[in-house]
């Protein structure tokens, strides 16, 4: 118990809270139980830090734990809370609860057991948060948290502090937006910086581009051989290797328009098998597929197109990195959060069922899309667009 306090304790003296990432401002810390799940890396363990050090000037009326630390090999969480409750703590703040087995079971019993403990836990991405409601009805309260966004990467870097923009606004209004925004700040060197390695909070603590990239591979390889296995309780270490062999093939040729049976043969497995993969890899944040409209049934089907999940993973994963995916990479990353993307007829990515997007260079033209309703050419390299010519770093300020 005394090394969980003493973590504890040591964790929140050491965390940063000059600033505070977009969900922090959305979450009703009020609620009795939350849950926050994102990709690893994102900041998750942070935020909850960050609470607990600006909402409690008495300490010891909360605390932290992640669910991975070794006292649970031989200790139950029930048996943990047993012993905070007795002691004052009324918040608990549990991370990385996808790696503790009966972790639904028991927050559940905590919920009923103890009605003043308020619990916040986080968890990956891979978590189905929403079968998991199932268990935990009426009780919970989830968000996710993604990467930051361009204009978060101006602020955390103490470089500006600059307004969100809604799509609708950008695509109306975005010569009067970049007016304004590039009156204050040339934009296009940080972004170039931003598109190789922002996109993770852990740039800030990088000492270079290699260190950076190290910790990513981490990161990446983290994901494959423990995230994954602590939620897909069937998976077996020839599948892992399956899905690390399957992402760098994925690398080397995005964006990807999957041969199904070319894949099988290479990875000596089966369509199902293909499939069941590309669902673990996008879920883990790794990837992001792209159907058709009008697909319903993901898992089972192939995807129309496939891009990584952000840009700075493709950067440390394809040598060299094709450029054109890159900006895709971005544009879909800065979009998914709040909007639903496909894969069109024509240009390259299609937006809430309406939008047509075509992503290019600083030439870029409209072409086949010139005569399509609600299309716009979305272009790297320029500060200021014109008409139906939008700059891509501007959809970096869509949260």
């Amino acid at each position: 118990m005394q090394a969980l306090y003493s973590t504890y304790s040591r964790l929140v003296e050491g965390t940063d809270c000059r600033y505070q990432r977009y969900l922090y401002t959305e979450i009703d810390w009020q609620e009795r139980l939350i849950g926050i799940k994102g990709a690893r890396g994102v900041g998750k363990t942070t935020m909850l830090l960050q609470h607990i050090k600006l909402s409690f000037k008495d300490l010891s009326s909360a605390f932290y734990a992640s669910l991975d630390h070794i006292w649970f090999s031989n200790h139950t969480l029930l048996e943990l809370v047993e012993y905070l409750y007795t002691h004052g703590v009324t918040h608990l703040f549990l991370d990385e609860v996808h790696r503790y087995l009966t972790w639904v079971r028991e927050i559940k019993n905590i919920y009923d057991s103890y009605p003043d403990m308020h619990i916040v836990f986080t968890g990956s991405s891979l978590l189905e948060i929403g079968q998991a409601e199932a268990d935990l009805s009426r009780r919970l309260r989830t968000y996710e948290l993604r990467g930051l966004s361009f204009r978060e990467y101006l602020a955390i870097n103490g470089i500006a502090e600059l307004p969100v923009f809604a799509l609708d606004d950008i695509l109306t209004s975005h010569m009067q937006i970049t007016a304004s925004l590039v009156s204050k700040l040339k934009l296009l060197p940080h972004f170039e910086k931003y598109i190789q390695k922002g996109y993770y909070p852990f740039h800030l603590e990088a000492t270079s581009a290699d260190s950076y990239n190290e910790r990513l591979r981490q990161v990446i390889n983290t994901v494959i051989a423990y995230d994954i296995p602590a939620v897909e309780k069937d998976i077996n270490y020839e599948t892992l290797v399956k899905a690390k062999r399957l992402l760098m093939i994925l690398a080397q040729t995005v964006p990807f328009t999957p041969n199904i049976s070319t894949l099988c043969a290479t990875l000596s497995t089966t369509r199902n098998q293909i499939i069941r993969l590309l669902s673990l890899l996008e879920r883990s944040a790794l990837i992001r597929q792209l159907f058709a409209e009008g697909k319903k049934l993901k898992t089972l089907g192939k995807p129309n197109k496939i891009l990584f999940d952000n840009p700075d993973l493709m950067m440390v994963l394809a040598q060299p990195a094709d450029t054109g995916t890159v900006r895709e990479s971005f544009f879909a990353a800065m979009l998914a959060p709040q909007h639903s993307l496909h894969y069109p007829p024509h240009g390259d990515i299609l937006v809430d069922e309406k939008f047509l997007f075509e992503i290019g260079g600083q030439n870029k033209g409209f072409g086949q899309i010139r005569i399509i309703p609600d299309s716009y050419v979305v272009a790297d390299g320029i500060e200021t667009g014109f008409g139906n010519k939008i700059p891509l770093w501007l959809f970096g300020f869509l949260y």
